[in-house]
């Protein structure tokens, strides 16, 4: 049976999540913004330290090498990656430094990345963390938009503190160097004020009702970023050229943005699962599939993302998903609080 602590803690209260499974990269050097400019689909050099951006990695071809978001910290530009794409991501990017005056280092293992997440987050984060000097520097960091980040300090030592919508309420990463000792001292802090521990089942199912797609389950290699639906937010159409821009053009100017499939929400009364085939009611043929898939507490009903023929992705349209389960395609998100 699914694990829902943390889930109402999230929408009424504030939760806190150990994400420091997920890799962490970090780019300096000169030529840090303009090397990263030619990879990565958003405008990397149009950002200003303490912003950020979300951004999608691809191959000529188009498809999808991981997503990634990017900080920058003046000096320095701090990537989130996928944990499933370290590796791969870590060799390929390295292999794009030719002539640049560019130092790629991983330090997944070395630096922490804690979520806290709810209506309260400011306010356990502020009696936990030391912002600065004045009142200015609490107030940036209580409005702090998505992907812009601040300097704190917990017990003495260095954080940062990065915006995030990830599960569609306000929220923030907190990113500290030190070993595991380091992230429990601070995640106990959040505990004490009142954070509550959310679950990986919750955590999918926050994740899914906000309608974020996830690399590796709702994204793969196989991905073009316009399939995710992930271009309002991952991709730049006034930056200059990257990997795998020629496809993505071609496909907004020549097929109107047109691609075969598309990802959509999908709900319906009955038990949905992931990796089922989504058939058409009215035309009785497989169209896609189902990729994520939760229970809804505020919904009460299930819901679910997956892939579905370009012909079938109109709010409302009647599906069937497995043999005989009754669903329809919805707008996503499915929940939305801010």
């Amino acid at each position: 049976m699914a694990s829902y602590q943390g889930y109402d803690a999230v929408k009424k209260t504030t939760g806190v999540i150990d994400r420091s499974g997920e890799a962490r990269f970090r780019v300096s050097g000169p030529d840090r913004v303009s090397w990263l400019q030619g990879l990565l689909t958003n405008d990397i050099a149009a950002l200003a330290p303490g912003t950020g951006c979300y951004a999608a990695y691809l191959t000529p071809q188009g498809r999808m090498l991981a997503d990634v978001r990017v900080l920058h910290r003046g000096e320095t530009l701090l990537l989130d990656v996928p944990a499933g794409s370290r590796a791969a991501v870590f060799e390929r990017l390295s292999t794009f430094i030719i002539m640049e005056d560019v130092t790629l280092d991983d330090i997944t293992d070395t630096t922490g990345r804690i979520g806290l997440h709810g209506p309260r987050a400011f306010d356990i984060l502020s009696a936990c963390v030391t912002f600065g000097s004045d009142d200015d520097d609490a107030e940036r960091v209580r409005t702090l938009g998505e992907h812009a980040s601040v300097a704190a300090q917990f017990g003495g030592q260095p954080l940062l503190i990065a915006g995030s919508r990830d599960v569609g309420v306000f929220g923030y990463d907190v990113y500290l160097e030190g070993d595991a000792a380091a992230r429990d001292a601070l995640i106990d802090a959040f505990r004490a004020a009142g954070a509550v521990d959310i679950s990986a089942e919750a955590w999918d199912t926050l994740r899914i009702e906000a309608g974020r797609p996830l690399f590796g389950v709702d994204m793969t290699t196989d991905t073009i970023p316009l399939e995710a639906g992930i271009e309002d937010r991952a991709i730049s159409f006034t930056k200059g050229c990257y990997v795998g821009q020629e496809i993505i053009i071609r496909v907004m100017h020549r097929g109107h943005g047109r691609v075969a499939r598309k990802l959509v929400g999908l709900e319906g009364d009955a038990n949905i699962e992931a990796g089922a085939a989504i058939q058409s009611a009215a035309a009785d043929r497989e169209i896609g599939h189902v990729t994520s898939a939760a229970y809804s507490p505020a919904l009460q009903r299930w819901i679910a993302m997956g892939y579905v023929h370009r012909d079938f992705i109109e709010p409302g349209t009647a599906v069937t998903i497995g043999a005989s389960n009754a669903a329809t395609v919805a707008s996503l998100p499915f929940v939305s609080y801010e």
